[in-house]
């Protein structure tokens, strides 16, 4: 089949397509014409991409879990080990996410809002310092 119907049937863009060709997570077949083509196991393999793509896993951890799965011999607790790893990246990085939210929630309830210039927001970015953390629910300056 084609890229475009390759696409299709994976629900991955023909860009990311050649771009998973050119990093070396996906070897098309090509004709004498140099066009690829792609067979059902590509397909398989786009649709493994893509679905791990859509749990955040880093292009090199995709890597791994592709030789992974094609290794019929494999031990599932390397498997599970990445999986584990990747769930304690997503939580750090879920727990930067809150903090901030929360700066930016502080920052905002600071400013007026209103036709004045004044804006700690601005201030904030400007003097590009840490953010500050807020305070406890109610205890507002």
């Amino acid at each position: 089949m084609t890229i475009g119907e390759a696409s299709r049937a994976s629900g991955v863009s023909e860009k990311m397509i050649r771009h998973y060709e050119a990093i070396g997570l996906l070897h098309p077949a090509r004709q004498a014409n140099g066009y690829r083509t792609y067979a059902q196991a590509d397909i398989a393999v786009l649709r493994f991409i893509r679905h791990a793509r859509d749990l955040a896993f880093p292009l090199e951890d995709i890597r791994r879990l592709l030789a992974l799965w094609r290794d019929r011999g494999r031990a599932s607790a390397e498997v599970r080990a990445l999986a584990l790893a990747h769930v304690a990246a997503l939580e750090e990085k879920a727990h930067a996410l809150q903090a901030m939210a929360a700066s930016l929630k502080h920052l905002a309830a600071h400013c007026h809002g209103d036709a004045r210039p004044d804006c700690p927001i601005l201030d904030q970015l400007a003097e590009g310092g840490p953010v500050p953390h807020p305070e406890p629910e109610g205890h507002h300056r």
